[in-house]
This record gives C-alpha cells, structure tokens and sequence, in this order.
C-alpha cells in the first residue's frame, strides 16, 4: 500500500532505522532530546521552510523563527494547527506540551509560554527533527514510503 502526501505515514520501526540516521531515529522516534547548541539550525538565518526531517511535511516558516538562548531552534507558531499534534508529557517529574509532526508522529519538540509576541509561545524544537530548504530552491516530495 502506498501513502499518499497528506495521508498519515506509518512505517515500522525498522524502516525508521533504515531511513534515518541513529541521533535522528533516537529524536524522531523515541523522543529522545539532542544537546542543546548541538544543531546546525540554531544558526540558520535564511529565508525558507523548516520540514520534518522523517517525513519532509513543512512545519515552520523562517519567519517564525526567533533566538530563544534555549539552545535549540525555536519558533513562535507552526505554519497551521493541522501540521502539529501535541499531548501532555509528565516524563521527567515535570508537565510538558509535547508535539509531533501529524503526518508521520515524529516526536519535535515542546511549547512553552515563555515565547515572543504575537503568541507568547516558544515551539522549542530538535534540530534533529527537522531540515531546512531555503526559499530559493524546492521542497522536496513528501516522503511515501
């Protein structure tokens, strides 16, 4: 069976492990958190589309973007509501908003209220999670296998 682009991307978890790297398969899989300033993201200042780096779905704008001194790509909105999902996560001894890319449930990231106007919101994502397309060159195709 094949997905279609907006259809929902399930794949086993070994063809997870055959698609991504190991650092990302840990992130995107098993919401495992990369060190903060490890990302090449944090520096990235051009304009262009941020995709999950499982399933290549757009989930934020460069406009979004801000320097949070969290140590991780941040952003103030998604582009829409439809491309997050989030859920309560207790891990750790704390209470989190947690989101995933809603196509293929990549764990991203956590929001917080700690962000700049017009949202107050702080989408405090993995750079792992995610890659980067300038504006100047293609989105690639959403991944269907």
């Amino acid at each position: 069976m094949t997905n279609k682009p907006n259809d929902k991307l399930i794949l086993s978890s070994r063809r997870w492990q055959e698609l991504l790297s190991p650092n990302q398969f840990a992130v995107l899989r098993q919401q495992a958190t990369e060190r903060p300033g490890s990302s090449r993201l944090n520096d990235e200042h051009r304009s262009g589309t941020f995709l999950c780096a499982g399933c290549h779905q757009p989930l934020f704008s460069s406009r979004h973007k801000f320097e949070s001194g969290s140590g991780w790509p941040s952003f103030f909105r998604p582009l829409n509501d439809s491309v997050v999902e989030t859920r309560r996560d207790t891990r750790h001894g704390m209470t989190r908003l947690e989101y995933h890319c809603a196509r293929c449930g990549g764990h991203q990231g956590h929001v917080f209220s700690d962000g700049p106007q017009p949202t107050g919101q702080r989408w405090c994502n993995n750079g792992l999670a995610l890659m980067f397309v300038p504006d100047d060159e293609k989105l690639p195709p959403p991944r269907t296998e």
